[in-house]
């Protein structure tokens, strides 16, 4: 019983692999790939703990491919290209079935690093597989992401979950051994945020406390063993999730003093602090917005000097950014605003733009009427004059709604001389 319960129940085919079924389920973007043994090199993101190393091995072993995995934590160039060299070796020149190369944290991967995968990607050497807890858009090179596909791993739900004890019970030579009752399972749900290692993990920390051979599974056993076996803040995703989220929910909530102390938590246990800078800028936008419009500039110039500087100077940079943020005057009403319109657009269509303001750059355009009884605004007094730049079947929607604060009450004053009673400001 050296290894982890996790790695005991980790499934060996997919018929055996839990969740994910938009990639692996009957009608998933895979499993056709998969079938037919046409494998893509592919980025696999998704939190910790949702079967990104796990389906890499499937993929290999169901399509029957040598299979080669670094981990970006401890590789360097050299290993790459020795890794490389192997795979070369290993594929021969009449197979179509290359070796699958999978690289675990690719986002950890300097630049260089990532370069010296390029060829081997660009020639079919290996198909690559990487994975990451973090956006690839950020932290993959371009070039290397224009020849990868990139699939979203979704946490685990709770009904994979409880399946996923249920199997442990049933099937793990060690805990079969006992009468484990499984009377409640919302504590370990909680605690797991979905990651399945994480659920596993704590599963047998609570079945391995009990001595006698009846093990019975309450909400209060679970906290009051995990509390006795708090671990330090982990980096690649034990608690990864749970700080980052009392960091942003601190600022949220106007407390300087909190946020602080969750940015200190995450930088002493060695926390990206370009993921760091990088929440703050969404949050910039998406919980101060328009009630202070500097807080995105602040985020921004925030997360340009942390990529710039670097540990030790730039916590000085993150302290400032997340006190002046915790500071501000909050307002939604922005992030509020996309989420209402792109619900129209998901309930509507593609509905046609009004004649008056389409371009009209050819003669024809202007025969239909293009661009007929348009208001340029400029020749107007205070540069505006009511016109209906929606649809007509959405007219008079009022999609974006100023927040309470001294900002975006100035701007409803503004709407409001504009568009009088049109929008209800």
């Amino acid at each position: 019983m050296n290894q982890p319960l996790a790695e005991r129940l980790r499934p060996k085919s997919l018929k055996d692999f839990l969740g994910q079924n938009h990639l692996v389920g009957k009608d998933g973007a895979l499993t056709k790939q998969i079938e037919q043994g046409l494998i893509p090199s592919m980025i696999f993101w998704g939190p910790p703990g949702t079967g990104k190393t796990t389906l890499a091995n499937i993929i290999a072993s169901e399509s029957e491919r040598p299979f080669y995995t670094l981990s970006a934590i401890n590789s360097g160039v050299k290993d790459v290209r020795e890794v490389i060299e192997k795979a070369k070796q290993s594929g021969g020149l009449f197979t179509t079935k290359n070796p699958i190369l999978f690289i675990d944290e690719i986002h950890r991967f300097s630049k260089s690093q990532q370069d010296s995968l390029l060829q081997a990607v660009e020639k079919g050497w290996v198909t690559l597989i990487g994975a990451t807890t973090e956006n690839p858009s950020f932290e993959v090179i371009p070039a290397l992401l224009s020849r990868c596909q990139v699939y979203i791993l979704n946490s685990f739900n709770k009904n994979d979950l409880e399946t996923l004890l249920k199997r442990a019970i049933e099937i793990d030579d060690y805990i079969s051994e006992k009468k484990i009752k499984l009377k409640e399972t919302d504590a370990l749900l909680r605690l797991s945020g979905g990651d399945a290692r994480k659920l596993l993990n704590i599963f047998e920390l609570i079945v391995n406390a009990e001595q006698s051979d009846t093990v019975s599974i309450t909400n209060d056993a679970v906290l009051q063993k995990v509390q006795q076996n708090t671990v330090r803040y982990d980096k690649t995703g034990e608690q990864h999730y749970d700080i980052v989220s009392a960091f942003i929910k601190s600022i949220r909530g106007s407390d300087p003093n909190a946020a602080v102390y969750w940015l200190a938590r995450m930088i002493e246990g060695g926390e990206d602090l370009k993921f760091i800078a990088r929440r703050m800028l969404i949050l910039a936008s998406e919980d101060i917005g328009n009630a202070n419009p500097t807080a995105l500039v602040m985020a921004n110039n925030t997360f340009q000097a942390v990529s710039t500087i670097g540990y030790p100077e730039s916590r000085i940079i993150l302290s400032q950014c997340a006190t002046y943020l915790a500071c501000s005057a909050k307002s939604n009403a922005s992030y509020q605003a996309i989420n209402n319109a792109q619900q129209i657009v998901k309930e509507t269509g593609d509905l046609s733009v009004p004649l008056s303001i389409r371009n009209a750059p050819t003669k024809l355009m202007k025969e239909l009427g293009y661009g007929d009884d348009y208001k340029y605004a400029h020749n107007y007094e205070k540069n505006f004059a009511e016109h209906e730049f929606l649809p007509d079947e959405i007219k008079n929607t009022k999609l974006y709604d100023p927040g309470n604060n001294a900002r975006e009450n100035s701007l409803r004053e503004f709407l409001k001389s504009r568009w009088k009673d049109k929008y209800n400001y």
